[in-house]
């Protein structure tokens, strides 16, 4: 059996979009190392970091790049209330992906009972590929996975969908 190949880099994944790319986060709580440091001083003292900080340096312009380009970045959140840490922390710098041109939309954990989900948190570009983030129990990002299968496409479609339909726009969602 031929081995895939490896997952597309966030860059080059959100370079390929052309019409949209939709991002459904799943868990409560990542531990990814590159953002010890601003979480850390968030915890401390309520900081986060600058857009123009080498924390968004990576993400900000990709982001920029491809709403440029007319493609519409939409990013939900599902989230058990109360909120841990960590996801007061993503509240507080969500500020950033708005100004770069992401939508962000929130749902209390309790509203998506009844929706079919996937395991995994998930970006699906143009309704033609599902980059999937795997992460361990305890929050380590682990080497990603990635489909073009179309019920794979299809279910992450009409789950975005759903959580969209039902979240909460980041203006309006208090922690």
């Amino acid at each position: 059996m031929p081995q895939r190949p490896p997952a597309p880099s966030f860059e080059d994944l959100l370079d390929s979009a052309r019409t949209h790319a939709l991002h459904l986060e799943l868990r409560d709580v990542y531990a990814v190392g590159e953002e010890r440091e601003v979480f850390d001083a968030f915890l401390r003292d309520g900081s986060v970091p600058a857009d123009d900080s080498e924390y968004w340096s990576g993400w900000l312009p990709l982001v920029e790049r491809a709403v440029a380009r007319g493609v519409k970045l939409l990013r939900a959140r599902i989230v058990s209330e109360p909120v841990t840490d960590y996801i007061r922390f993503e509240h507080a710098i969500t500020d950033a992906n708005l100004r770069a041109g992401e939508q962000v939309r929130w749902l209390p954990r309790r509203r998506a009972s009844t929706l079919a989900l996937p395991g995994n948190d998930f970006w699906l570009i143009d309704d033609r590929l599902v980059r999937w983030n795997i992460f361990s129990g305890d929050g380590q990002a682990l080497e990603p996975d990635h489909t073009d299968d179309p019920q794979a496409i299809k279910l992450c479609a009409e789950a975005f969908r759903s959580v969209w339909d039902l979240a909460t726009d980041h203006a309006d969602y208090r922690i």
